[in-house]
């Protein structure tokens, strides 16, 4: 397994968490909720009606824009799952197809981190 380890590392990017999407969803759903009370209070001043209508549009915008923002975002999180559950079964895959190959990839996973070239290989050998 000595020598030049070609950088083959083909695996898409997985990671993430819940936290960035769900501050930009919630800022989405206030900017819009806060452009739908706009409009309302727009038309309602025009034509001379009170904040019932404003507060009533704002209450149903903030429902509809929680139920549509947990919703996309369940939609979201539910599609990276399939993604790193896909990637752990072509990794599964290529392991029965070329161990040797997926050894000398995790080597220079590691050298790249840092890890000398032999030390590297000889944990990618422990860990196959």
């Amino acid at each position: 397994m000595s020598g030049t380890i070609p950088p083959d590392d083909h695996h898409r990017d997985v990671t993430g968490g819940w936290l960035r999407p769900a501050v930009f969803g919630a800022m989405d759903g206030l900017v819009s909720n806060f452009a739908l009370m706009a409009g309302v209070a727009g038309g309602s001043a025009a034509m001379g009606e009170g904040t019932t209508g404003v507060v009533l549009a704002g209450l149903a915008g903030l429902a509809a824009g929680a139920f549509s923002m947990a919703a996309g975002e369940y939609t979201s999180v539910a599609s990276q799952a399939e993604l790193a559950e896909q990637e752990f079964e072509n990794e599964r895959i290529e392991l029965r197809r070329n161990a040797e190959g997926e050894a000398k990839e995790l080597a220079q996973i590691w050298v790249r981190r840092g890890v000398d070239l032999e030390l590297a290989e000889a944990v990618a050998m422990q860990l196959g």
